[in-house]
């Protein structure tokens, strides 16, 4: 039996005054459990996440989207969604478009973030219970008639080998970019500082390489990037801090050492963590034209160019920016 559509839309947006209005002894305990399930998911990025999801339940952003799309089938499918566990709350967006397309999710969490994840299935069927007969929790996704799985290239191989013969939308490794043009301001500066190290560099929307003019001199932004070193506090980034610089030390690879961040001079595109790649590139017109034939491999890239999206704002998509650019409610329209 379907939900109708405007109580689908209204539990979320429920779900966001229940967000919004929680007691904060209570948030605070949430947050902490969720660390101790997860180190990387310390409470500030906990709360970073949680002001995303506030900010993309925005009722009159949701009302605007979903009017782009015919979200009343007369028939449910049940569209197993496979969520990723690198930043809080990520697999979010993929069960908000499931449910308000009318359709029933299969839900397979990550182990690495079943905490926030699971209080917020446990909210929205409390706010309409209704929706308790289409979201379900699984181990094992068998018998769905569509799937969105988002994982790695390697577990992209085993999506495709399990998931392939029916409709699907199975995402990869992907990354984001930096273009500095050499006329950026201190405060753009350290806007791109938040796009490179919020989450600790762990989602496919963080900058991890910088272009840079040919005769831009690298270190003249590391003064602006400085309010971000207590990432170095945390034992995990620190962990892989220590590692990446020994390795580069005992290669004799060439780098530049912050304190709490490496930059290498490097063609790569996707760096570890703590660890930032840099490239010098002679025209613009060029360089644009190098990353649209990597356009698969880019989730988003930030600059001053009216192609890119403004500095320190890579980790605020609003509802209608889908991961890998593929329209998951078009998908999910014509199922």
């Amino acid at each position: 039996m379907a939900i109708e559509f405007d109580r689908r839309i209204g539990a979320f947006q429920s779900l966001r005054d229940r967000m919004i209005e929680i007691d904060e002894d209570r948030k605070q305990h949430l947050f902490r459990s969720a660390e101790i399930q997860n180190p990387w998911f310390t409470t500030y990025n906990t709360q970073l996440a949680w002001k995303g999801i506030i900010s993309m339940l925005d009722p009159a952003d949701l009302r605007s989207w979903v009017d782009n799309y015919p979200l009343r089938p007369s028939n449910s499918a049940t569209v197993g969604i496979v969520m990723a566990g690198n930043l809080p709350l990520v697999g979010f967006h993929d069960l908000l478009c499931v449910l308000l397309s009318g359709h029933r999710a299969a839900v397979k969490m990550s182990s690495q973030d079943g905490i926030l994840m699971g209080q917020m299935v446990q909210w929205l069927c409390e706010l309409e219970p209704q929706l308790t007969s289409f979201v379900e929790q699984r181990e094992l996704l068998k018998d769905i008639d569509a799937v969105i799985a988002t994982g790695s290239d390697n577990s992209a191989r085993y999506f495709n080998y399990y998931f392939g013969k029916i409709p699907h939308i199975i995402r990869k490794n992907r990354t984001s970019v930096a273009v500095i043009d050499g006329d950026e301001s201190p405060e753009e500066i350290r806007a791109l500082g938040h796009d490179i190290y919020s989450y600790f560099g762990l989602g496919c929307r963080n900058v991890s390489k910088v272009y840079v003019p040919q005769d831009f001199e690298i270190t003249s932004i590391f003064p602006n990037l400085e309010s971000y070193q207590k990432v170095i506090d945390h034992h995990k980034y620190r962990n892989n801090y220590d590692y990446n610089k020994s390795i580069y030390l005992v290669n004799k690879d060439p780098h530049l050492d912050t304190g709490f961040g490496l930059w290498v001079d490097s063609d790569e595109l996707v760096s570890p963590i703590s660890v930032t790649y840099w490239q010098r590139y002679a025209e613009q017109n060029e360089l644009w034209e190098h990353l649209r034939k990597q356009e698969e491999k880019i989730q988003c890239i930030v600059g001053r160019n009216p192609k890119a999206i403004l500095f320190g704002s890579a980790q605020s998509p609003k509802v209608w920016d889908y991961a890998d650019n593929v329209d998951t409610m078009a998908f999910l329209s014509g199922l």
